[in-house]
């Protein structure tokens, strides 16, 4: 008998394609882990208005991290502004934060599973640069929940999130302290193909300046599924643990179930190995997510990002989830594009989750490379 899944978890393990758990148990993605369940959002929490930013119980432009919240489509969305130290009067550039696929809240986290902080250790970073940060919890995680989604989780769709962000980059644009001609977005995995889809449609917010893709989800979903299972299947006929036969009876299942959910249908799981029969069970958990994620092919949003923007895309040499030898499509269609510098910056030894490579689990800190490559592109800005 199949398990009984709360809204939160569906919408969770729907948008976990990307933190696969593959065949023969290997893991791969953004970060695995358990759904976050969906707390009552507090009342006590301060609470920012969008359209007049201002503080509750300080100042909206006091240095330091501020409790905030913005409303879209009827979910009061809760994040965490930081403002750098600085004169309290000036005009600072200003990035919106995006976290990867799965339940990943505001700081990067998939409690209590997966803390590696990056999106919290990126605002951190980027503070130290002079830049203010905004930082949410997405739909079914943190203090967020599944807001207005709670009755009827199946129909999150990637557009719900696009919608959420682009409504955190208004917010930010909206604060008296960003500077309209330097805005910035700076996504992780899953966060850096949102961060396209604002930028194609940032109004009536000022365009964004810049884009900091890390480690970005760079091809259609469900060909990164099949991408991620391939290089796991390889890695097990090489190391003798997989016969070839065995191997393409996998391949030609995960096709299949591919083919499936691209029609509309939920994928077959019968007589699928349990790992395998999991990712589609995952996406099969939320077929409007996978579908409208799995439409949208990142290159063609790059191709339109106009070219007074300046971009950054980083290249992880260790990262097995969005190997950099997918990366290309993407960083051809940005310089296509017109679009400026960094452009693509490969970080020797760096994982998925800007770690070094081999870091044990646990680990909250960026590797040296990103961190490098973060304040290269902080200083663009400056």
């Amino acid at each position: 008998m199949p398990l009984r899944r709360s809204p939160s978890r569906r919408i969770a393990t729907a948008g976990r394609a990307l933190a696969l758990i593959a065949a023969l148990g290997w893991t791969a993605g953004c970060g695995s882990g358990a759904a976050l369940r969906a707390p009552a959002p507090s009342s006590a929490v301060p609470s920012v208005n969008a359209a007049a930013p201002t503080g509750t119980g300080s100042s909206a432009t006091a240095p330091g991290d501020h409790e905030v919240s913005f409303v879209v489509n009827g979910t009061t969305t809760y994040g965490t502004l930081h403002i750098p130290q600085g004169p309290t009067d000036a005009k600072l550039p200003a990035a919106l934060l995006l976290p990867g696929s799965g339940p990943t809240d505001r700081n990067g986290n998939q409690p209590p599973q997966l803390m590696p902080d990056t999106l919290a250790d990126l605002a951190r970073l980027m503070g130290d640069d002079g830049i203010m940060t905004l930082r949410y919890d997405k739909y079914s995680t943190g203090q967020t929940g599944l807001g207005a989604y709670a009755d009827h989780p199946g129909a999150v769709d990637l557009d719900a999130f696009v919608q959420q962000a682009a409504a955190g980059y208004r917010f930010l644009a909206a604060q008296p302290g960003a500077d309209p001609q330097k805005l910035l977005i700076a996504g992780h995995s899953e966060g850096a193909l949102i961060a396209l889809e604002v930028d194609r449609d940032a109004a009536p917010a000022p365009a964004p300046a810049g884009l900091a893709l890390l480690e970005p989800q760079d091809m259609r979903l469900l060909d990164l599924v099949t991408l991620q299972v391939d290089q796991q299947v390889d890695a097990a006929v090489s190391a003798g643990q997989l016969d070839s036969a065995r191997a393409a009876a996998l391949r030609t299942a995960v096709t299949n179930g591919v083919s499936e959910i691209r029609s509309g249908r939920p994928a077959d799981t019968a007589g699928l190995p349990g790992s395998i029969a999991a990712v589609f069970q995952s996406l099969n958990g939320n077929l409007a997510f996978a579908r409208t994620d799995d439409a949208v092919d990142p290159a063609d949003l790059a191709a339109k990002v106009p070219p007074a923007t300046k971009v950054m895309v980083t290249c992880g040499t260790a990262d097995t989830q969005v190997p950099c030898s997918s990366t290309g499509p993407l960083a051809d269609a940005l310089k296509s594009a017109g679009t400026g510098g960094p452009g693509l910056v490969t970080l020797p030894g760096v994982d998925h989750l800007l770690q070094p490579a081999g870091s044990p689990p646990g680990t909250d800190t960026l590797a040296p490379a990103a961190r490098q490559a973060v304040h290269a592109f902080d200083q663009l800005w400056h």
